[in-house]
């Protein structure tokens, strides 16, 4: 018997006719789903390569023009996921997601009419803001299932394999139907989204007073002691850490096709490349899921930021179009591979589970952050310099996120 069946079977019959079958809550079908609600109000910041050369493409916008539209983007993100954790305990999830995902409609609809990057900017700003605000209502409830790490593990196989089609395809049609198609696409992905929203369960709050009362709380620091202190310091440094990591890689990234590009690759090349590499980027994040912290923190995350900077100096010699896929597949599943890691340490820092949240927020802020000071110096195409930067960048969130891994090692 399918999840659907069984609950289908066990609906009130004089209402069967008009509610949908809800799906088991912690089925592999639900899973996928909340990956979908999960990855909708952020999905431009997996395509954002695309954003950036459609942009310069389609409307001419100079590339410091197109940075500045792409942070804007996902600074709004980065606020309205703020906003979002003071807002989920006080909204039913459902019905949020449900308006949030047509406001994002609306708003995509909007920009595929606007030519003024004066008036692009502040409408994807707002998009941002409510998108933002999505993703922290479905992050709320990934925190609601059994195994959230299922969840989060789905959700970067989802916008790893669905960015990395969107990188593939969407700039060879900019040329075709012009910069609408960008924002169509996102578009389409809220409206599949919304469809998919009847079939999830409720969800609800868990109890945490009567819900398994003991596990978790042995190790739990009381408020107020020296413990709890201490850990402070280590978390700041781990979110500062997330913040570097994420605003030098996106920096890089939201150049990338123009990157490959200003090396005399084609464009088709250039994205195709991209894409391929986002689809193997899911290994990374599929060996944390395997792996996790058998080995502690310090050793995997040296690994990872050292085949990083591997493939970002690799990323110099992209004259030869073989390196720029290889430099592109390494830095991708790195990226994967690391960053479940590093969000993965501020929960661990977090006794109460309060401040953790905080880490979805400075990941964003670094995320817009990177694009916008790589547009402010990248000029007619000093793709060099942010490549530079993005490997001081990777250096420095190295050296500041090892004293709170190995903190986290010895206890």
């Amino acid at each position: 018997m399918t999840d659907l069946q069984h609950n289908a079977q066990n609906m009130p019959q004089n209402s069967s006719r008009f509610r949908v079958p809800k799906l088991a809550p912690e089925s592999l079908l639900a899973v996928i789903l909340l990956s979908f609600l999960g990855t909708a109000g952020v999905f431009y910041a997996n395509i954002l390569a695309a954003l950036v050369s459609g942009l310069v493409e389609g409307l001419k916008y100079t590339q410091e023009t197109a940075g500045y539209v792409a942070a804007a983007n996902v600074y709004g993100a980065a606020f309205g996921a703020f906003a979002a954790v003071f807002a989920v305990k006080r909204v039913a999830w459902k019905p949020a997601a449900f308006c949030s995902l047509l406001a994002l409609m609306a708003i995509d609809l909007v920009s595929t009419q606007i030519t003024l990057s004066d008036i692009l900017i502040p409408v994807r700003f707002g998009h941002g803001l409510v998108g933002g605000f999505l993703v922290g209502v479905a992050f709320s409830v990934f925190a609601r299932t059994t195994s959230p790490d299922r969840t989060f593990g789905m959700l970067l196989v989802t916008q790893a394999g669905i960015g990395g089609t969107g990188l593939m395809f969407l700039p060879k049609l900019v040329p075709v139907y012009g910069t609408s198609v960008l924002f169509l696409a996102l578009f389409s992905f809220s409206a599949v989204t919304v469809f998919m929203l009847p079939f999830l369960s409720d969800y609800p709050v868990k109890n945490t007073a009567t819900d398994k009362p003991n596990e978790g709380m042995k190790n739990r620091p009381e408020e107020g002691t020296n413990e709890s202190k201490l850990m402070l310091g280590p978390l700041l440094l781990a979110l500062l850490g997330i913040f570097v990591f994420q605003a030098s890689n996106m920096g890089l990234a939201a150049y990338m096709i123009e990157l490959g590009k200003s090396f005399g690759i084609a464009t088709d090349v250039v994205s195709t490349h991209i894409g391929v590499a986002h689809w193997i980027a899911v290994l990374g994040a599929l060996f944390v899921y395997l792996v996790g912290t058998k080995y502690g923190r310090v050793k995997p995350l040296l690994v990872g930021f050292f085949f990083t900077l591997v493939g970002m100096s690799i990323l110099h010699l992209s004259g030869i179009a073989p390196w720029f896929l290889v430099g592109n597949i390494i830095v991708s599943t790195t990226w994967a591979f690391l960053i479940p890691y590093l969000l993965g340490m501020c929960a661990k820092f977090d006794a109460a589970g309060q401040m953790a949240t905080l880490s979805g927020f400075c990941s964003k802020m670094g995320l817009a952050s990177g694009p916008m000071v790589a547009a402010m110096v990248v000029g007619k195409g000093n793709y060099d310099l942010i490549l530079n930067m993005a490997i001081i960048g990777i250096a420095l969130g190295a050296l500041i996120v090892l004293m709170p891994a190995r903190f986290l090692d010895k206890a």
